[in-house]
């Protein structure tokens, strides 16, 4: 079974998450979005699109990325969600029991040995 198949998204918190933005898009050039991040989209070695995108987002540090409560998540895209998680419970991985569908797709947690909330998405088709 292929597990991880690409970063979906890395999120974080800051103190003025909206000064931080700027920066990003003034220094970095990130084209920020309206709703707090951008996408990257994805791109073979000649650079004609390949059908992924990974999302950058940092947010108000009052948020926090689920029971771990720490200030950054890295969101993993996968193949089977629930194949995935069956083979991490099986494993002996603290899984967190939610999942979530969206029009995104859908949405998995477990917690690493340090006690970082990583967070495992199937996509939608289209994403």
């Amino acid at each position: 079974m292929q597990r991880v198949t690409g970063i979906g998204g890395i999120f974080f918190t800051a103190k003025d998450p909206s000064a931080l933005r700027d920066w990003y898009k003034r220094h970095l050039d990130f084209d920020m979005q309206d709703w707090g991040g951008t996408y990257f989209t994805w791109t073979d070695s000649a650079g004609q699109p390949t059908g992924g995108s990974t999302v950058w987002s940092v947010m108000d540090e009052k948020e926090s990325f689920g029971p771990a409560r720490r200030p950054f998540m890295i969101n993993y895209r996968v193949a089977d969600l629930d194949a995935l998680l069956a083979a991490l419970r099986a494993e002996g991985c603290e899984v967190v029991e939610k999942t979530e569908n969206s029009e995104f797709g859908k949405f998995g947690w477990v917690i690493d040995p340090e006690g970082n909330n990583v967070e495992l998405w199937e996509p939608a088709e289209g994403f």
